[in-house]
């Protein structure tokens, strides 16, 4: 490993097993709900959404791995097979071969144009609204849990004023109908251009650039924006036209004036929560692609 190694931190044996020890403590309650809804055949709308929506599998995210700069000492035989690293004699350590250096870089890209966006605060959460406008009760997306309002109710808020999206991936699942009445028209080619700190699902996506920069992007600061993920999910949700009050999730009423002051202040929380982790996310990146160990 030779000066790569001396310019990492170092974890003894006892140091990185506390650390894996205390990563699956901290994601047994995330993920054992999920096997066991799995298990049963039901699906929760909250919940669920980050294991389906994204790619990460909950044995992915149970496995605790230190990421890029950190060398582990002692009892490393757990590491030998693990994908993205290398084991030698009594030290692991990320495989720098194994980095995925041309998705870390757009990675890095658009989490810097992100970042130097202020947030954008007037979209009232009305992407999942856009996404049942005008379409027939068979076809919107989560049919097994009530709409709050009317179709036309729903109509009335979003045609009460331009829908702003700046999120492809929200975007995408608008119906047909709701998509010319968005005020851009937002792509994968242009996400770079459009993507801000102000919307939820930018937040959410810190947990997809964890896991697709990985072996880079150590299981900690995954989890810590995982955990994030999940209370964006959580006021996604409440502020969508599903009622899932039956789950414990009171609504966010976007409708009234009152609904969208509180939603705005969520935006502002998790915008200030989710800059701390871009930030994070960010200097990882930094470090390894300003690295020579894999050029």
């Amino acid at each position: 490993m030779g000066t790569l190694a001396a310019s990492l931190s170092t974890l003894t044996e006892n140091q990185w097993t506390a650390r894996s020890a205390a990563h699956a403590e901290r994601v047994a309650p995330w993920i054992a709900p999920r096997l066991e809804r799995r298990r049963r055949g039901e699906s929760h709308p909250v919940d669920d959404f980050l294991f389906d929506y994204y790619s990460w599998r909950p044995a992915q995210l149970a496995r605790w791995h230190p990421g890029w700069g950190v060398q582990l000492t002692g009892g490393v035989d757990a590491f030998a097979g693990v994908r993205g690293y290398v084991v030698d004699g009594r030290d692991a350590l990320v495989d720098a071969r194994t980095l995925p250096i041309d998705i870390m870089r757009t990675t890095l890209d658009l989490l810097e144009a992100t970042a130097g966006r202020p947030p954008a605060l007037g979209c009232f959460g009305r992407h999942e609204w856009a996404m049942v406008y005008r379409l027939p009760p068979d076809e919107v997306r989560h049919v097994a849990w009530p709409l709050r309002l009317t179709s036309e109710g729903i109509a009335h808020v979003v045609e009460s004023s331009p829908l702003r999206c700046t999120h492809i991936d929200a975007f995408r699942f608008y119906s047909e109908a709701a998509r010319p009445l968005n005020v851009i028209q937002p792509t994968r080619a242009t996400q770079v251009d459009h993507e801000q700190p102000g919307c939820l699902h930018a937040t959410m996506d810190l947990y997809k650039w964890c896991f697709r920069s990985y072996p880079a992007i150590g299981a900690d600061l995954t989890a810590d924006c995982f955990a994030l993920a999940r209370e964006v999910r959580a006021v996604d949700m409440r502020a969508s036209p599903y009622d899932l009050s039956a789950l414990g999730y009171a609504p966010i009423a976007i409708e009234t004036p009152e609904g969208r002051s509180e939603y705005v202040e969520h935006q502002r929380d998790f915008a200030r929560r989710g800059a701390v982790l871009r930030d994070r996310v960010m200097a990882v990146l930094h470090a390894a692609l300003g690295s020579e160990a894999w050029r």
